[in-house]
């Protein structure tokens, strides 16, 4: 389909939305007035200067149900992206994980970026997220970017980006918040933060368990983990913040429905931390951060009953260093410019360890194809981002970045957009933008499919978004999206072995509407849509998306609701799945500050899977008391 039908097309979608309403107390989509953003820009900025198409999740919307999870809320709240389940709680790791992301059908593996507050986040060795560590009790909110975020975040921001913005306080005083829950399938969560701030300085500190039998054999899951930040600011100009996360989790993937797994069982530590120094002033502002992100992983691979049990363990450790620093000025009106520079080291070492004697048997490769006990990379991004507005109704962007990288060499990745503001009350958006994945240790150098002589992943997406805002209770949005990539790295058989080589190609385009409803004091009501026309199906992305949400709030009592459709998911190249979810919760506040709780999912009891032979649990009910101090 040509670039100019598309775009036509888009304007239409456009204009047939505006005869929607839309906007309710907890969600807003950033392209909203007066929202500003962070993840698209670097610096906090009106949304609607910039052409990325960027939606945000408050810390309100995050909690209404209760969830220890990002996933699910985000899943729900933004159109176009689609996470993969497997049981209750716990996604998992290695074969038969879950909580895989897909943005516009690219994601997975390492073609989607998670940050926490703006600094990346995945496994040094597999290139992937980790889910089951980006938990509700730490974000104060979240943004998506749908579509590439490659200008300013380099590799793996190919399909886009989700950032963790971690918990604030913004006024001076304690707060204290506890969450304790129970249900089904002996499933318990708690979890509790304080936040503190008195003459400059800030802390943040929380802690969380949960832990769930599963609701099949061999699915149990558990985890425990604490986060701690800690700021100050020396003048109204200049501040100081060091933060520090660790989780655990033991989790059991009972494999496929068909083929039911014994003692795959996968120990798992995650952890996090970095220091930053950041200044702002009135015509200019920036960050200095270096960080670290680390992993050690305790995998039984299992076995089926008709086998014998794995006589080794996989083992590995993995980390992440990295500097970063931008800084954007405003050398005149309506200008600004931000530089940056980002460096990354990563990589890990990976064995098998015999389970009787711990000899260990490396796993990992140089480029000779020789077995070294470790593996690393390195990656160096510089970039500028220009913005102008030229007058009270245009605003220009245009970007590039220069990324090195320690195999592949060197990328080139320009973006560039325009934002129109035909009145106060409406915008619209065009952007090209590129988006590249390096290869990974993985495909590089472990396992019989590696090879040396990879190239990066590279896509081009083309957008045109539109928004309105009705009064002061209703706001709608529409986009439409072309995306064409090539060099996707596959694995197939070369002289009858497996290896992996850049021959896949993807070509989505799609439409993205939502909208938000404030009916009254009591009322409101949000939802959105999505549909992708993939030319190759993607495994986990799903060809339409459908939510609607609504809550009421009266007094004490607090209820809302959310209806989830999901058609045309592909769980393999040859077979979809099709499920409407419907998921409540309704609380009441006994007093000032005691709210007791209780919520149901999937209420319809719908038999659905996700991922191929993992099918997922019928109604589940939790009940629980949250106290705020």
């Amino acid at each position: 389909m040509q670039i100019r039908t598309l775009l036509f097309m888009g304007a239409c979608a456009a204009s047939v939305s505006m005869q929607a309403n839309g906007q309710t107390e907890g969600i807003q989509d950033t392209t909203q007035m007066s929202e500003v953003v962070v993840t698209g820009t670097r610096n906090a900025t009106d949304a609607r200067q910039i052409p990325l198409t960027v939606t945000s999740i408050s810390n309100e919307t995050l909690n209404e149900h209760y969830r220890s999870s990002l996933l699910p809320t985000v899943m729900e709240q933004t159109p176009g992206l689609f996470s993969t389940s497997r049981s209750v709680l716990g996604y998992g790791i290695s074969t038969g994980s879950a909580g895989e992301m897909k943005v516009r059908g690219v994601g997975g593996g390492a073609q989607l970026l998670v940050l926490v507050d703006g600094q990346p986040q995945y496994a040094g060795l597999m290139g992937h997220p980790i889910p089951d560590a980006y938990q509700t009790m730490m974000a104060e909110k979240v943004e998506v970017v749908r579509g590439p975020a490659s200008l300013l975040y380099g590799s793996n921001a190919m399909g886009g980006v989700v950032n963790i913005i971690t918990r604030q306080m913004n006024e001076d005083g304690c707060k204290t918040s506890i969450r304790l829950q129970g249900g089904s399938y002996g499933t318990f969560q708690a979890d509790g933060v304080n936040r503190f701030r008195k003459k400059g300085f800030t802390s943040v500190v929380g802690a969380q368990y949960q832990r769930s039998d599963g609701h099949r054999p061999n699915s149990e899951f558990e985890q425990f983990g604490g986060y701690v930040k800690l700021g100050y600011e020396f003048s109204e100009h200049w501040n100081v913040i060091a933060d520090a996360n660790v989780t655990h989790f033991n989790t059991s993937n009972p494999g496929p429905a068909t083929a039911p797994l014994i003692d795959n069982d996968a120990r798992i530590t995650r952890g996090l931390a970095s220091i930053s120094l950041s200044n702002n002033y009135e015509k200019t502002s920036g960050t200095l951060r270096a960080y670290c992100d680390w992993g050690h992983h305790r995998i039984d691979d299992g076995y089926t009953a008709d086998k014998s049990p794995k006589t080794s363990l996989y083992k590995h450790d993995d980390y992440i260093a990295g500097i970063t620093w931008y800084q954007s000025a405003h050398f005149f009106k309506g200008n600004t410019v931000t530089v940056g520079v980002d460096w990354q080291h990563f990589g890990g070492s990976a064995w098998n360890a015999d389970k009787l004697t711990g000899i260990r048997t490396y796993l990992v490769k140089d480029a000779e194809g020789n077995i070294v006990e470790k593996q690393h990379a390195d990656e160096v991004g510089a970039y500028v981002d220009f913005r102008q507005d030229i007058c009270k109704w245009l605003t220009v962007d245009a970007g590039l970045r220069v990324d090195w990288h320690s195999v592949t060499g060197t990328e080139l990745v320009p973006a560039g957009g325009l934002s129109f503001h035909p009145t106060p009350r409406a915008d619209i958006k065009a952007i090209v933008s590129k988006g590249f994945r390096n290869p990974i240790i993985r495909e590089m150098y472990m396992f019989p499919p590696a090879t040396t002589d990879l190239k990066p992943e590279r896509l081009m997406n083309y957008e045109l978004a539109y928004t309105q805002r009705i009064g002061e209770k209703a706001h709608i949005a529409a986009s439409i999206f072309y995306i064409k990539g090539k060099n996707l790295i596959n694995t197939i058989r070369v002289d009858g072995l497996p290896r992996n080589v850049n021959t896949g190609e993807i070509e989505n385009w799609g439409l993205e509407l939502s909208a938000d409803y404030n009916i009254n004091k009591y009322w409101s009501l949000n939802g959105n849509y999505s549909f992708l026309r993939m030319k190759n199906p993607v495994i986990g992305a799903p060809e339409s998306k459908l939510y609607i949400g609504g809550k009421f709030h009266k007094d004490k009592w607090t209820a809302t609701a959310g209806l989830q459709n999901i058609s045309g998911l592909y769980i393999a190249a040859d077979k979809k799945e099709n499920y409407t979810l419907l998921n409540a919760t309704v609380s009441y506040r006994v007093l000032p500050w005691l709210t007791l709780f209780a919520k149901g999912e999937n209420l319809l009891a719908e038999r659905y899977q996700t991922y191929d032979g993992f099918f997922m649990p019928k109604a589940t009910f939790m009940g629980g008391a949250a106290i705020d101090i």
